[in-house]
């Protein structure tokens, strides 16, 4: 994913770019609406807009919390789903905001993702390090960490056919695919947030994402 969108730096020659899935339904007032937002207000440095599913359900991934040692906890627990408007337990997905209010997130989702070219060429572009899950949330670290806003936007929309563009991977990738996620979670905990917290928290972290790790290996060995 991240390579793939990567290859656009030498082709994109206009002052904003947007990132957006293959499986994706766009209207046209959807991306005005979205550059207009950029336009007013210049301390924006990326946003996305409401993303719905095919069912009508909210995408709850559209906007997201960084994924700290407490978030992660309360998602992976499941305590986010017991609690689903409690600002302590559900932040990882906003719970406790209506996805119908316009309001400031950590994370954007790849499926949607309009930020500015001065931005990228300050901070970097998608970092390939990511193959797959991981590359939009590590992209939102380095955007906030220069200083600027990412919005969540819920006035226009798109229709999202979530996994649709990564449906069905060929035998020999299917393991790189299953894995990609809690690999992910590895490579951005390191990157970004192991000098934060002290060696027991990173020790217990690391010792989560592992099992997470075993869990997919199980799964592969399913038919």
């Amino acid at each position: 994913f991240a390579a793939g969108n990567n290859i656009a730096k030498n082709f994109c020659r206009g002052e904003y770019v947007l990132f957006l899935n293959s499986d994706t339904l766009i209207k046209e007032s959807t991306l005005r609406e979205t550059i207009k937002y950029m336009e007013q207000n210049l301390g924006v440095g990326a946003m996305t807009c409401k993303i719905i599913l095919p069912s009508g359900k909210f995408d709850r991934d559209a906007r997201r919390s960084f994924p700290t040692p407490w978030i992660a906890f309360t998602h992976f627990s499941g305590l986010d789903r017991i609690f689903p408007k409690s600002k302590l337990f559900a932040r990882y997905w906003y719970g406790y905001i209506s996805p119908n209010s316009e309001h400031e997130v950590d994370v954007l989702e790849g499926a949607f993702f309009l930020t500015r070219r001065k931005v990228l060429d300050e901070v970097g572009w998608f970092d390939e390090t990511y193959f797959l899950d991981g590359e939009d949330i590590d992209l939102s670290w380095r955007i906030k960490e220069a200083g600027y806003k990412i919005i969540y936007y819920p006035k226009v929309s798109i229709i999202h056919i979530k996994k649709a563009s990564k449906k069905k991977p060929v035998k020999e990738n299917k393991k790189r695919f299953t894995m990609a996620g809690v690999n992910s979670m590895e490579i951005f905990y390191k990157k970004r947030l192991w000098q934060k917290y002290p060696i027991f928290i990173n020790v217990l972290v690391l010792a989560a994402i592992k099992m997470l790790k075993i869990g997919r290996y199980f799964k592969l060995l399913l038919p």
